[in-house]
């Protein structure tokens, strides 16, 4: 039945085509044939008695064949096959082509059939012929333009920055989908010999001075950004005077959706607050990355967190010989399994759950596989959270450091990057001293490893340990220990979990408020991959001992921050969504260090990477140390666990809320 309802529907629409082609097919016979008597009478003056016979005859006795002729000239031209009411360029150029043919046949045929006629009958019956012709088929979309320009708009008014080709696109996809009932009422171009003229109708208004008063004028609800092939620092400065409208953000994602002929309404993508961080993004050669990580065996803990996870995403780019995902919440190590196996099939994955505070399952993690590479992701890193819990903080951050590092240096694994973060520098948290914690691990491994000592270093093995464990003391296993140990500091990344852009969202959605801690309170930003590309970068750099510091550009106001992403999502700071300040979190500081003034900075091949100058302090003390933190911090003892941080770490102050 359903079939039946179908073909009807189908031999109905068939019918209606054919009815409008036998129509249009009429009318251009009568237009062949009224386009050259016109101009037969126009020759003479308007006046039909003073047409000669010689001429008159001719015409007569040729042009109702001619007109059939031409028939058969624009059906090869598909002239009644178009969808007039969506014409275009391309049907406009078939009518045209198609009238010259007609028009040449026609002068070539009644010259050598009948005899020759004035030229001004060839020139104004061609042009005449071509006006009637496209007239018809273009009346339709001109009567649609006229109509839609003085009705009232049922959806968004949109202002388009951008009079090029994609911008044309967009506008005649606007016009074609019925779905969409927002419309272009003004365009904002750069180009002064584009200015007061029109688009398809839309009047190009000015420069992008005027978009201000423009969006005014027009009442503005959308802005369209359709400039594919603007740098970022032009897409910044307009997007910065667009954002003071108050108008909705959209914007083409680049050039490449220009040139595969993407550019429609559903292409555009919201503006997202990386767009007016006021920087290119951060591009790296990662040929060095490619040598180093390709063939050998890699692991990567916390490998289902933000930049756990996208660690593993270009590491398995690297066609490494075995990727190894270490991660405690099965669910995110799930996640970017199933993702890296539909993405690269050939790869040999392991997807491991596990603590990084257990040691025996490290230990069976390294002798199963020997990874040669560890990139150490795993963390605590909720500051609030931390200051709530620090024992948790200490065992997670700074001891499951200890024993990872542990394994990986007693199991032959080539080099250990350790994540930190700029909180470790002068912190007054208790996340950002056990990173701090974390980075001095390193560094007291990679010193006893270089002068030979590395039985030296304790076994912190105590609460959560492994039988036998001393038979790691042979002599001859820490004779050959090699390992190669780094950390890389870097500050907050854009849309990681828990981060603070992805929080605002959130509170936007909701209505506001908007939360933000203290109004003059600023932070480092990089992307997810930026940051990740530049830790392998920096991972083959190492020659064991190293802080590498990312230059990660200016800071950014997270106030300015959160107002900038109100705007971008079409609402005004303090009037639609309102922002409070709720006066810093314990352990908070107004502003994050990359490198304590002590530790200077040294140069590396890469302008983006440095390296932070190690500050001296007693190995074997701390690590003595180190036995007594995690006895406090698996005794569950709070009330002593800041006093001996303090302890081991003399840059740890303790902040005051504001």
């Amino acid at each position: 039945m359903k079939n039946k309802q179908k073909n009807k529907l189908w031999l109905g629409y068939i019918e209606h085509w054919q009815i409008i082609a036998v129509f249009l097919a009429a009318y251009d016979y009568a237009a062949v044939c009224a386009a050259y008597f016109l101009a037969l009478w126009l020759r003479f003056d308007g006046i039909f008695s003073a047409i000669p016979s010689r001429f008159m005859n001719p015409y007569t006795s040729f042009i109702f064949l001619m007109a059939g002729i031409s028939i058969i000239v624009f059906f090869f031209f598909h002239m009644y096959s178009g969808m007039w009411r969506y014409a275009s360029f391309s049907e406009l150029a078939r009518a045209c082509v198609g009238s010259v043919v007609s028009s040449a046949l026609h002068s070539v045929l009644i010259t050598v059939l009948f005899s020759q006629m004035p030229i001004s009958y060839h020139i104004l019956g061609a042009g005449f012929q071509g006006v009637l012709l496209v007239a018809v088929r273009f009346s339709y979309r001109f009567v649609q333009i006229l109509k839609k320009r003085h009705e009232p708009v049922a959806g968004k008014r949109v202002m388009l920055i951008g009079a090029g080709n994609a911008g044309q696109m967009i506008l005649r996809d606007m016009g074609k989908a019925k779905e969409v009932n927002d419309r272009v009422v003004c365009i904002i171009d750069d180009d002064p010999n584009k200015w007061n003229r029109y688009l398809n109708g839309i009047p190009i208004v000015g420069s992008r001075d005027e978009i201000m008063a423009a969006a005014e004028k027009y009442k503005i609800d959308e802005i369209f950004l359709a400039i594919p092939s603007a740098s970022v620092q032009q897409k910044r400065d307009i997007l910065s005077i667009c954002n003071e409208t108050g108008c909705k953000l959209k914007q083409l994602p680049g050039l490449y959706q220009f040139v595969l002929g993407e550019v429609t309404v559903s292409a555009m993508k919201d503006v997202s607050i990386d767009d007016l961080l006021g920087r290119e993004p951060i591009k790296t050669d990662m040929k060095e990355v490619f040598d180093f990580i390709t063939g050998k065996t890699v692991l990567v803990t916390g490998g289902g967190g933000s930049i756990g996870s996208e660690l593993c995403r270009q590491i398995a780019a690297h066609q490494p010989k075995c990727l190894i995902i270490f991660d405690i919440y099965e669910n995110n190590a799930y996640s970017i399994q199933l993702e890296l196996k539909e993405k690269y099939p050939k790869l040999h994955l392991e997807t491991l759950i596990g603590s990084v505070r257990d040691s025996r399952r490290m230990y069976e993690v390294f002798e199963k596989f020997s990874p040669q590479v560890v990139y150490h992701a795993a963390a605590h890193k909720h500051v609030p959270l931390m200051e709530d819990s620090p024992c948790e903080a200490i065992k997670n951050n700074a001891i499951g450091t200890y024993k990872t590092a542990y394994a990986a240096m007693v199991h032959g694994c080539e080099r250990f990057v350790l994540i930190s973060t700029d909180k470790a520098v002068n912190p007054t948290n208790i996340m950002g001293a056990s990173k701090r914690l974390c980075e001095m691990i390193i560094q007291s491994f990679d010193k006893k490893i270089k002068e030979g000592k590395a039985g030296e270093i304790p076994q912190i093995f105590t609460h959560e340990g492994i039988e036998n464990a001393d038979k790691t003391h042979d002599g001859a296993v820490f004779q050959n220990i090699r390992t190669e140990f780094v950390a890389v500091r870097f500050g907050n990344v854009l849309g990681s979990n828990g981060s603070v852009v992805p929080l605002f969202k959130k509170q936007i959605e909701k209505g506001g408020p908007v939360t933000v801690t203290h109004p003059d309170i600023i932070r480092y930003f990089m992307t997810i991959p930026e940051a990740v590309s530049l830790v392998m970068l920096a991972g083959t750099y190492a020659h064991g001992g190293e802080i590498f510091v990312l230059d990660m550009g200016s800071a950014v106001k997270i106030d300015t921050l959160a107002r900038n992403l109100i705007r971008l999502c079409g609402f005004k700071p303090d009037v639609d969504i309102k922002i409070e300040y709720t006066g810093l979190r314990p352990g908070e500081k107004l502003y994050e260090e990359k490198l304590m003034a002590e530790e200077g900075l040294q140069k590396t091949s890469n302008d983006l990477i440095h390296i932070g100058k190690p500050l001296a302090f007693d190995e074997d003390e701390f690590l003595g140390q180190m036995e007594k933190l995690m006895e406090a911090a698996y005794a569950n003892r709070e009330d002593e666990i800041r006093g001996l941080v303090q302890k081991t770490i003399g840059t740890y102050r303790l902040a005051e809320s504001a």
